[in-house]
């Protein structure tokens, strides 16, 4: 079957190259067996929709007719969008580093028929340059190695195949205790950058499960250190170019240390952790940027990432007009002429020159230009960015990726509705809602999830990610809205995980069901890469579940699931940061439980105490003054005093006194974060 066939597929990235002169093909049986029939190698490429060195290669090599017709003479080729197929994904790049290369994208692997990696790279260029060979060389070099040196290849494969079915390998140890995780706050605290911020020099990410390990080393210990690390890394990313500063959201990464020039394309799963990270600190001190941050962050999520369906897009291009970041940047003239008279002012704040800070252009920040405090000034810009917003509106967008992912969106919901509980902001509780029930039931089949989705178009796959994600997102809303609906989904989900995705052997979750498609390799990690890992956060779902149902079976497995990755941490911890947070969870949970209704006002303040101190541990309850506790939990049998609404701190076995003013809980709650031991502040119920 000759031509391209990838204008029935539903991924944008497949669309962007649904023109191409390259025959395309989306991966599946068929690609496979038509490269067996015609015993030709697979050219795999993997990239997705806002990859600018995936745009350059596309441009320069795919829509570029004699390259592709040496394609499609030597190889069967298959493009693959890397969030839609993301098992696909791990098991190439981990091929590419098998072979002594860095990973990224676009990912060019050269296979077998049977989907067997022998060579491959990165972003090749048309022609020799950047120390690169040119694509077409190398599309005669790899199929004239396949052609004639047929035993070399095979023994390639093998190698390879035989190193890649270790990726389930995993690493067994012990419980991780507080010893560990300040020993590993403390070496990470050594890695910050103490004039910018952020972890380690340029390229520099938000990397905000990192930041967690430091805030809550803060929370436990008191470390100014740690807490000034943190604070300093979410302002600088706040002020920065990394930050839209008119229209709100934040950019995948900074190519410099300063957090000035970003690499512009905007992630939902970047601003969920972030968004997270930002309500965090919002109720740990108050600052006023955070909160305008997370005002702002969720205002472009609600404007410009909510699909038709209700659902959160995946990400928006860092390209436009064929150049990266043009849709974002200024020049000095253009702000003068739509500022007039207000220009010089604006300019002054958002460090706008004649010259530009980036290639001749302006990115506008606020690096160093932080008047805190001054009411005057945000009073005096907003409409001045407004004025700006409304010109860039009218500017060629960047490409859109509006399919919906189950894993991307279940971080979302739960930071959104998070920052609905902090904010009191009942609109956001409802935009995470609608998300969550397209992905929980119109995109489901039944209580199986499925990963991706576009206009309507599921694919049927599902993930291990999907289901932590969701898990997690559904426990908070269950916690926010009290509807036991999302605690009993959260429990499905999890006997879902428990039959067809645990590692019986070894322990761990594998990332792909037992009975799902059957590739060369079956990972399993607890590694974090752009988003947190399955296993990881699984550990923060079980831990959760086990404080709320008080069934050990979730107890047993919370902590067979940190024992099966946890000897990896003492030779290297850095890959793991959401399994050492939510292990954290599992054993210094912060027990809350609110007897009364919930919607009565003494309810809702004792809900607002709550929501109102960074509580990194926080498991909250509510109950109806004739609703219990189930019989292990260590609130059991407790009630209201004298008919008010009555609240509970308990700690491991131990419950402090009833208090019944909101004022009292947030007393109680602020002594039991004191640094050092918290039994002084619990005081037992006899």
């Amino acid at each position: 079957m000759s031509g391209n066939l990838l204008a029935e597929e539903s991924s944008p990235y497949l669309q962007q190259h649904r023109d191409n002169p390259v025959h395309w093909r989306a991966w599946g049986e068929a690609a496979l067996a038509e490269a067996k029939g015609a015993d030709k190698p697979i050219l795999l490429s993997v990239g997705y929709s806002s990859c600018h060195w995936c745009h350059v290669m596309a441009h320069e090599s795919f829509e570029h007719d004699e390259t592709a017709a040496l394609m499609n003479e030597l190889f069967v080729n298959i493009k693959v969008d890397r969030e839609e197929r993301p098992d696909l994904d791990a098991i190439y790049q981990r091929a590419i580093n098998l072979m002594g290369q860095q990973g990224g994208w676009p990912l060019t692997m050269f296979l077998n028929p049977d989907g067997e990696p022998f060579w491959g790279g990165t972003y090749f260029p048309r022609e020799a340059r950047y120390g690169r060979p040119g694509f077409r060389d190398v599309l005669k070099l790899i199929h004239g190695a396949y052609v004639n040196e047929p035993d070399n290849v095979r023994k390639n494969q093998a190698n390879m195949v035989e190193a890649l079915r270790k990726m389930a390998d995993n690493s067994p140890g012990e419980d991780i205790d507080e010893a560990r995780i300040d020993q590993i706050g403390q070496t990470l605290l050594g890695e910050v950058d103490a004039r910018h911020g952020g972890i380690g020099g340029a390229p520099k990410f938000p990397q905000v499960p990192i930041l967690d390990i430091l805030w809550r080393n803060y929370k436990r210990t008191g470390s100014e250190l740690m807490r000034t690390a943190v604070l300093l890394s979410a302002r600088q990313m706040s002020e920065g170019g990394i930050y839209d500063h008119l229209g709100g959201g934040y950019s995948r990464y900074s190519t410099d240390e300063r957090w000035l020039v970003p690499h512009f394309e905007k992630m939902l799963y970047d601003n969920a952790q972030i968004l997270e990270l930002l309500c965090e600190l919002w109720q740990n001190g108050k600052e006023p940027l955070f909160k305008q941050r997370a005002t702002e962050t969720v205002d472009w999520l609600l404007r410009d990432m909510l699909t038709g369906e209700g659902a959160f897009a995946s990400a928006l291009d860092a390209d436009s007009e064929g150049e990266e970041g043009r849709f974002y940047v200024w020049q000095e003239s253009e702000i003068d002429a739509l500022l007039g008279t207000d220009s010089q002012s604006f300019k002054s704040v958002y460090d706008v020159t004649p010259e530009g800070n980036f290639e001749g252009n302006n990115i506008l920040n606020r690096l160093g230009r932080r008047p805190e405090g001054d009411a005057f000034d945000e009073a005096k810009m907003k409409p001045l960015r407004e004025t700006l917003l409304a010109v860039r509106d009218k500017r060629v967008w960047p490409s859109w990726d509006d399919k919906v992912l189950a894993d991307w969106n279940g971080l979302m919901i739960t930071a959104l509705a998070f920052a609905a509980a902090v904010f009191e902001r009942p609109d956001w509780l409802a935009a995470a809602r609608r998300a969550f029930d397209y992905v929980a039931f119109e995109m489901a089949d039944g209580e199986r999830l499925r990963h991706s989705a576009r206009h309507g178009q599921v694919k049927e796959i599902e993930f291990l990610d999907d289901y932590a994600e969701m898990s997690r997102a559904a426990l908070m809303l269950f916690e926010v809205s009290g509807e036991p609906v999302f605690l009993e989904r959260a429990r499905a989900w999890v006997a879902i995980l428990d039959a067809d995705f645990w590692d019986a052997e070894a322990g761990g979750y594998f990332y792909s069901p037992e009975g799902g498609e059957k590739l060369i390799a079956r990972s399993k990690s607890a590694h974090d890469m752009a988003t947190p890992s399955g296993n990881g956060t699984l550990v923060g779902v079980l831990a959760r579940l086990y404080h709320l149902t008080a069934e050990d079976a979730y107890l047993e497995r919370a902590g067979a699931l940190v024992r099966a990755f946890s000897g990896e941490i003492g030779e290297r911890f850095a890959p793991m940061p959401t399994l050492i947070n939510n292990s954290e969870l599992l054993h210094e949970a912060m027990q809350i439980v609110i007897v009364g209704e919930r919607r009565e006002a003494a309810g809702e303040a004792m809900i607002r105490a709550v929501y109102s101190l960074s509580l990194p541990n926080r498991v909250l309850s509510v109950i109806g003054p004739n609703e219990s506790l189930p019989a292990g939990h260590p609130a059991a049998g407790k009630t209201q005093t004298d008919g008010k609404v009555t609240a509970y701190l308990c700690v491991g076995p131990t419950c402090s006194l009833p208090v019944s003013e909101a004022a009292a809980l947030r007393t109680l709650l602020q002594d039991a974060m004191e640094p050092g031991d918290v039994a002084p502040a619990i005081k037992e119920d006899a």
